[in-house]
């Protein structure tokens, strides 16, 4: 089946597409895995974390195909798509969601953690993308990269993130114009603040709070991770070419441009000195791998120290 709605209805959007959701584990990508089934679609979950993953996997029916995997790894994502399309036939959409967030002042955060955020938003993404691309092509399908409104709007002590999500918009917007002759959608995700691990990890960090106290209360709001992912499902049942969530967030995307204006970066600038004194002082008592990763990241990366592993699939 192509793109033609064959078979569908109003209540099951989605029914019979198998939908690849990476960072499925936890947060926006396992609310989606949820909602994708409730939609009628075959979500197969890919993330690192073994344990979380069997628990979601289990919570969307035991027969739902999901893979311990790091996106970084290319073979490793090869191998999954080679997993579904040998039990499914098919790939109608891929959710590049994964991803890690790295905090700390360019001067002092751990290099790294800077790294490893680009690998994972980034080149998670690709590798992600380009394992399916063969069979999305054949299915006229449709890709969703979560940029994060962290990719036009860049704070301080943000720089991995904001420089890996900017990245991925770039790529979303190169693919849109690549694949438009292919058949296949493509869709880029601006999120704000959604309530995640990811999001309540950083209210751990005094310097990510003092961050967040600079913004007005209209723009600390956060969005519930279900909510978010009804949004998702919706955008890849009509092939949005892009998601706000909220959804005035369109209207501060069309003003990207005066972000980064003096007057815009009035706030930030006071808080920077700040921020960095925060860091400083975490980094003096907990060490730089703590400072500038939240836990579940932190633990990930002392685990891949202690174990000798090639990020493949099991």
């Amino acid at each position: 089946m192509k793109w033609e709605n064959t078979g569908q209805s109003n209540r099951q959007p989605l029914k019979g597409w198998v939908v690849l959701i990476t960072g499925a584990a936890s947060g926006i990508g396992a609310a989606t895995a949820l909602e994708v089934l409730s939609n009628g679609g075959i979500p197969v979950l890919v993330d690192c974390d073994e344990q979380p993953l069997a628990r979601m996997a289990q919570q969307c029916g035991e027969d739902t195909m999901h893979f311990v995997a790091d996106v970084t790894n290319l073979a490793a994502m090869l191998d999954v798509v080679a997993q579904t399309l040998s039990v499914h036939r098919r790939i109608d959409v891929v959710f590049a969601n994964a991803g890690v967030a790295a905090f700390g002042p360019v001067a002092y955060v751990d290099p790294q953690a800077w790294q490893r955020c680009v690998e994972v938003n980034v080149f998670g993404t690709f590798n992600t993308i380009r394992s399916a691309l063969p069979a999305l092509m054949r299915q006229q399908g449709y890709v969703l990269i979560n940029a994060s409104v962290s990719s036009f709007a860049h704070p301080p002590a943000m720089s991995a993130y904001a420089a890996s999500k900017s990245a991925v918009e770039a790529m979303g917007n190169v693919l849109r114009l690549e694949l438009q002759a292919h058949g296949v959608g493509v869709g880029v995700m601006y999120a704000g603040w959604v309530r995640t691990p990811l999001v309540e990890e950083g209210a751990l960090h005094p310097g990510f709070v003092r961050l967040r106290a600079t913004m007005p209360a209209f723009l600390n709001k956060e969005t519930s991770a279900q909510d978010t992912a009804r949004a998702i499902v919706r955008a890849m049942s009509k092939r949005q070419r892009s998601l706000f969530i909220p959804a005035w967030l369109r209207i501060l995307f069309a003003l990207r441009s005066l972000l980064h204006l003096p007057f815009a970066e009035r706030e930030l600038v006071k808080a920077a000195p700040d921020i960095e004194k925060s860091y400083l002082e975490g980094l003096a008592t907990e060490g730089a791998l703590a400072s500038s990763f939240g836990p579940r990241e932190r633990e990930r990366t002392l685990a891949r120290n202690r174990e000798p592993h090639d990020g493949g699939v099991s």
